[in-house]
């Protein structure tokens, strides 16, 4: 079963090599069902929010992989945060408030971001014609995340076009 695509936009189609940047037709970005590979930063940033709760679909590595350097930059800077606000003594250490207003801004991310991480890594999975439910190997201590990176790496697959919804 073939969804319509952008044809030049797959990288796994038959092409001739061209120098455009914009690997699709049309001009502009591709739909949200479809990916989109060679996404740039913001656009990535953009889609991730604009596909909050979608696990049905793909989503290109540039999509997955710029929300990910997203993710741990914004990451890095409350883990500074919350370790700014600490003052170290003789006996001990005592967190200050900036400790408290790190830690508090930390689960305010974690919340916004979990489910829309969890559904971006279904859909990359799919990219790759795996099942979403293979996400659950990174409940396996070390082996899991190590085989969870392996398949974010991986590139696309023809046949993961079986998980495309198209909208009209």
């Amino acid at each position: 079963m073939s969804q319509p695509q952008y044809p030049s936009q797959q990288p796994y189609a038959a092409q001739q090599p061209h120098v455009s940047q914009q690997p699709w037709t049309g001009g502009g970005e591709p739909p949200l069902w479809a990916p989109w590979y060679g996404a740039p930063f913001t656009a990535a940033a953009k889609r991730f929010f604009k596909k909050y709760a979608t696990f049905s679909g793909r989503a290109s590595r540039s999509e997955y992989w710029w929300w990910t350097l997203v993710s741990v930059l914004v990451s890095v800077v409350l883990n500074i945060m919350i370790n700014a606000g600490v003052s170290y003594t003789a006996y001990g250490s005592t967190a200050g408030p900036g400790t408290y207003l790190g830690l508090a801004l930390a689960a305010i991310w974690v919340l916004a971001v979990i489910i829309p991480s969890l559904a971006l890594s279904v859909r990359r999975l799919h990219d790759s014609n795996k099942s979403g439910w293979l996400l659950l190997l990174g409940l396996i201590p070390f082996a899991g995340a190590i085989i969870l990176l392996v398949f974010m790496l991986l590139g696309p697959d023809p046949r993961g076009q079986q998980y495309d919804q198209p909208m009209a």
